[in-house]
């Protein structure tokens, strides 16, 4: 029997090829070649089971069997086993299986098993680059739905579907586009904040190369809902695979007419283009973002004027980050009933939650607003990668707030977070163990802050500098009466910083070092 049918899967995410994805994949074709056999090795996007890439996927009659992580040298012991002999020998199923790298059927692995994967639904299915791979798996019905409906019908499916931001703020997308579409101009802009900064994310990387398609579909949307008809995606610096993955799939996608002055022949223009970042933390932040697109220094504007009415250019902007525009996708696809089912109060959907940091099992999980802190990272984390007792998880990126295990339990909501000073933000979860000194995390947000920070406002740009010699002091001194009086002045100068900066960077730096002050006193040397 021939198994000219065989296929066989390796990621080409930068996270597999960072550990030797390339190396197993180019071992792999040689010992195809070499044991005579017509398998196909084709390089998919990575399903975000990063403790156990290079992940190897064989393509079975009964499904996809897993085998990770594979390094090359593992290669002959997984032939010998029967690796390519699957597809048209049933016997060597089993002895295959017994393979001690052999993880079992992906699909139902309980990782993955326990997800609600919306957005990232084809991540780890397809491969990136692939026009009708991207199409059998759903690609494009959310955009040819949008063709059929008026730009004020699309502001309304996304509104109705309660789909707010995912960059951090979590303003409402509905409506910031509203206002957009609502602005008098005769030119208007779409910007994707792909500048992903925060600590332990890496979802918006993951798309821009495993799921391209879904970023354009999503900001071609927003462009026929809003009438803009160009769009900039602002893509991290240290991202080179993300900006050429994205670029080839432009090209691809304007070449097949998804793109372009006559989209889908519909007589309707969009437009799309890369835009490098300029490895500045703070232009992660919307108005810093539009300077930088602008080729100006990227520095905070003051708000109003919104950019919604003038953005880039002075002219009506939509600026929402990756998630937030590849959300788009399935709720014009399926409807917003079907989107807003998913989630709990305002926060409706999913989002794709990040595990990093001392974690045994790091990786994206995508689930409705609502779990908890501690099912993520027991239930899907294992805890902590050295086995120690974990002490305390920043949720929300460097600024966010240290969690104490008192509220690992409070849902991952927007508001219920917000209620006791916490952020969920991006998605990012960073996990510390027993060992970890809470003095030392909030005196790096401070330097953290006083680095990054554009200097244009006094809070953010004088107060980190003073915060941050304030910690040094706490953490040198046993003068109790000292200790007092800084602790005083530390709140008192994070409350000016929470109050009066001009934009997140110092407004959030408090976030941090007033839960690592509240929930870790001795970390600093105070009483409990």
């Amino acid at each position: 029997m021939s198994n000219a049918g065989l296929t066989l899967y390796v990621p080409q995410d930068s996270a597999a090829v960072a550990v030797g994805a390339n190396e197993v994949a180019q071992a792999l074709q040689k010992a195809v070649l070499a044991a005579g056999k017509t398998a196909n090795v084709l390089r998919n996007s990575s399903r975000g089971l990063f403790w156990l890439e290079p992940l190897l996927e064989v393509d079975t009659p009964q499904g996809r069997l897993g085998f990770g992580p594979v390094a090359a040298e593992d290669l002959d012991g997984l032939l010998a086993a029967g690796l390519l002999d699957l597809q048209d020998q049933p016997e060597a199923l089993k002895k295959t299986m017994a393979h001690p790298l052999c993880l079992g059927w992906v699909e139902k692995m309980p990782y993955l098993a326990k997800q609600e994967r919306l957005t990232f639904a084809r991540m780890g299915v397809t491969q990136p680059l692939s026009l009708s791979d991207y199409e059998a798996h759903g690609g494009w019905a959310g955009l040819r739905q949008a063709l059929t409906l008026t730009p004020e019908a699309i502001v309304q499916q996304v509104t109705d579907a309660g789909l707010r931001g995912r960059g951090g703020a979590a303003f409402p997308a509905g409506i910031k586009w509203k206002t957009v579409l609502g602005a008098a101009s005769a030119q208007k802009y779409i910007v994707c904040n792909a500048d992903e900064g925060d600590s332990g994310t890496y979802s918006d990387r993951m798309t821009l190369e495993g799921d391209p398609y879904l970023l354009i579909e999503g900001m071609a949307i927003a462009g026929l809902a809003v009438g803009a008809t160009q769009g900039y995606v602002y893509i991290r610096s240290e991202y080179p695979d993300a900006v050429r993955v994205f670029e080839q799939a432009i090209g691809l996608a304007r070449a097949a007419g998804f793109l372009g002055p006559n989209l889908l022949h519909s007589g309707r223009t969009f437009e799309l283009q890369v835009r490098m970042a300029a490895g500045a933390y703070v232009c992660g932040e919307e108005t810093a973002l539009l300077e930088s697109l602008e080729g100006k220094r990227g520095i905070v504007r003051a708000k109003p004027p919104l950019p919604a009415i003038e953005g880039l250019w002075g002219q009506p902007t939509v600026i929402n980050n990756v998630i937030t525009l590849a959300s788009v996708p399935v709720i014009l696809a399926k409807g917003a009933e079907f989107y807003k089912n998913f989630g709990m109060g305002r926060s409706r959907g999913t989002l794709p939650f990040q595990l990093a940091g001392n974690i045994k099992h790091g990786g994206l999980v995508e689930k409705a607003f609502g779990l908890s802190l501690r099912e993520l990272v027991f239930d899907f984390g294992g805890g902590t990668a050295s086995g120690r007792p974990v002490k305390a998880i920043q949720v929300g990126g460097p600024l966010g707030a240290y969690i104490p295990e008192s509220q690992w339990d409070t849902p991952l909501d927007y508001e219920a977070y917000a209620a006791f000073g916490g952020v969920v933000g991006h998605g990012g979860v960073v996990v510390h163990d027993d060992r970890a000194n809470l003095a030392e995390l909030a005196r790096y947000a401070m330097a953290f802050c006083a680095l990054e920070s554009c200097g244009k406002c006094t809070p953010c740009r004088i107060g980190s500098t003073r915060g941050e010699e304030i910690l040094v002091r706490l953490q040198r001194t046993e003068n109790k009466q000292a200790q007092t009086q800084d602790v005083k002045l530390l709140r008192d100068l994070c409350d000016t910083m929470l109050n009066g900066s001009l934009c997140a960077m110092g407004g959030m730096t408090p976030y941090p070092v007033l839960s690592a002050l509240n929930h870790y006193p001795e970390d600093f040397g105070l009483k409990a």
